[in-house]
């Protein structure tokens, strides 16, 4: 029997939504637990009616993939067609918060910090690492110094030499 139960919850609305949708609906009446039990199970079945019927409509026109418009029509067709225009403004409400989703979320919305910090945190560490590139060329360009003075005071000593050892040669 507790499988049974276990199944039945996997197909039904989460008990938090269905209380949630009740006080929001009759904030000011309780609702004995029975009462929210065939609450819950009458619209379980109406979301397994509608979407029987949908997927019925839908095999009917040869198509593997449920729309919405076939859900519209399983409604009109179960006798729920009074439902209809709010089931349309739901699937308009639904397409503009998606559509926003997919315009507007990025991970720098997410972060939680105001555009102007993180712009101003971008300029500083572009200013840093300009600086820190600007003491790397200036320690290259010591270090080239360097080597050229080495290399001006090794053939320097070279040119002091070549004479020492050409005289040598004539003695």
């Amino acid at each position: 029997m507790a499988e049974a139960s276990q199944s039945d919850d996997d197909l039904s609305i989460p008990r938090a939504a269905l209380n949630k949708m009740i006080k929001e609906l009759v904030p000011n009446v309780r609702v004995a637990n029975e009462a929210r039990e065939l609450i819950l199970s009458c619209c379980t079945e109406f979301i397994h009616l509608v979407s029987s019927e949908a997927n019925e409509i839908c095999t009917k026109q040869q198509k593997k993939t449920i729309s919405p418009e076939h859900v519209l029509n399983a409604l009109d067709s179960l006798g729920f067609g009074a439902y209809r225009e709010d089931a349309q403004a739901v699937l308009q409400e639904a397409k503009a918060v998606a559509a926003k989703k997919r315009r507007g979320s990025s991970r720098l919305e997410n972060l939680g910090i105001p555009e102007e910090e993180l712009l101003r945190q971008q300029q500083e560490l572009f200013a840093k690492a300009r600086q820190e590139q600007a003491q790397r060329d200036q320690q290259q360009w010591f270090q080239m110094q360097q080597a050229l003075q080495q290399q001006q005071l090794l053939q320097l000593q070279q040119q002091q030499q070549q004479p020492i050892d050409s005289q040598e040669d004539y003695s």
